[in-house]
This record gives structure tokens, sequence and C-alpha cells, in this order.
């Protein structure tokens, strides 16, 4: 099993607030991609550094599992490109892991 994690920004670059329709959308995408999915609301603070400057984002953060990893990450690869797009961000950090499930 592999388990997913996708970082999602609160705020555009602009520092616009990210539409609340934008998160709905979202979950349903992934809901009907994996049958189910975990969302962490709680704001999360991101920090990273490129050519000497820090930045920071808001997130929060969607975890799915899934068994077939193929599969998985053919969504990911065009998932990523359209929240990219739509959230007009330069890079989304999904995180993918092996997992077991009991």
């Amino acid at each position: 099993m592999k388990e997913y994690d996708l970082f999602v920004p609160l705020y555009y670059n602009d520092g616009r607030p990210v539409e609340p329709q934008t998160f709905q959308a979202l979950q349903q995408q992934l809901l009907q991609q994996f049958g189910g999915l975990t969302f962490f609301p709680q704001a999360n603070q991101g920090f990273w550094t490129m050519a000497g400057i820090t930045y920071r984002d808001e997130i929060v953060i969607y975890r799915v599992i899934m068994s077939d990893a193929q599969e998985a990450r053919r969504f990911w690869s065009d998932f990523k490109e359209w929240l990219k797009q739509e959230l007009r961000q330069e890079e989304i950090l999904i995180v993918e892991r092996d997992v077991e499930t009991l």
C-alpha cells in the first residue's frame, strides 16, 4: 500500500485566500479517485529556502491510501499540473510513502 499526502496552500502567491469551493472541488476529485481520504483542516506552516530567500506558506493536508502505485502516480502527475495552474503555484508538494494497514 502507498500513502500520499498532498500539501495545499491556503493562499495564492498574491496573498488572497483560496476560495472554499476550490477545496470542496479538490476533495470531491480525491474522493472520486481514491474512494476515501483524510483531511487535516488545521492550518500548518511550511518553510523552504530557494536562492537564499526563505518562503512561508500556510497549508492544509489531504491524505489518501491506494494499493495500485502505478495508477496513483499517473493520477498524481496530471492532478499536480492541474493544481499548480488552478492555485497559481510554482510547485505543489505530494509525498508518497509505503504503509501497511492492519
